[in-house]
């Protein structure tokens, strides 16, 4: 708990340097890299960015975009993957104290949880919105979303939604047989489906039991579960 405080602590004084750092114009960018996302198509983006920049008029502000987009395409380089939870990069000139005394600067960090949103933006300021929106202080929640042939396992943070885990039943549908075999597949069928509903909860509990902020659990599905199966799968995951 102490490092993770100290690593939030050194992430929100960043975020303030970030914030008190101003461009001499649309010279400073933020760039956030979805994990996942190859990092050779967001270099074909940049490569895009930096054709598109070379036509701009003032040469002062040519120059100072087309070095802060060559500066992080080469970070780039080193990547040969994003990290798991995605990437951002701030980078650009920022102004000194005096006029013409700018310094290309560039910080290149892993967010603390998962990256779900692209963001590519040239401004005069570097854009923080949504690294401070993760280390908010808020509370998780869990979310199961289940029908007889699918279970679907996330995470609610604030705005962001996170898909942890599926779990698919196996469960047969509809069969043909009668009299005692009608019986007895329907009896196979519901100790199925209560071997699904269990797998189900035992998953949860794996994702679910490592969050330190849960406030509560969310099991939603189609009117076909029965009640009993939605309170078996809450009593699997308490």
């Amino acid at each position: 708990m102490y490092r993770r405080d100290l690593e939030k602590l050194k992430l929100e004084m960043l975020i303030n340097e970030l914030k008190s750092k101003k461009g001499r114009g649309t010279e400073l960018i933020s760039l956030y890299i979805p994990a996942g996302r190859p990092i050779g198509e967001v270099t074909n983006v940049l490569r895009q960015e930096y054709s598109t920049a070379s036509n701009i008029k003032d040469r002062t502000t040519r120059h100072h975009v087309l070095e802060a987009l060559t500066s992080v395409m080469q970070r780039l380089k080193l990547f040969r993957q994003t990290p798991p939870n995605g990437l951002i990069i701030f980078c650009g000139y920022v102004m000194g104290e005096a006029p013409g005394d700018e310094k290309l600067e560039i910080y290149v960090l892993e967010p603390p949880q998962k990256l779900t949103t692209y963001l590519y933006r040239c401004d005069s300021i570097f854009h923080t919105e949504i690294l401070e929106d993760m280390i908010e202080v808020k509370e998780s929640y869990g979310l199961i979303a289940i029908d007889r042939s699918e279970a679907t396992i996330a995470v609610l943070r604030g705005k962001s939604v996170e898909i942890v885990d599926r779990v698919t039943s196996g469960v047969p549908g509809k069969h043909k047989a009668g009299g005692q075999s009608a019986r007895r597949f329907a009896r196979i069928i519901e100790q199925m489906a209560h071997e699904y509903y269990k797998r189900v909860g035992e998953h949860a509990n794996k994702v679910f039991l490592q969050l330190n902020d849960l406030a509560g659990i969310i099991v939603g599905g189609p009117v076909l579960l029965r009640r009993s199966s939605l309170e078996e799968i809450i009593y699997i995951t308490n």
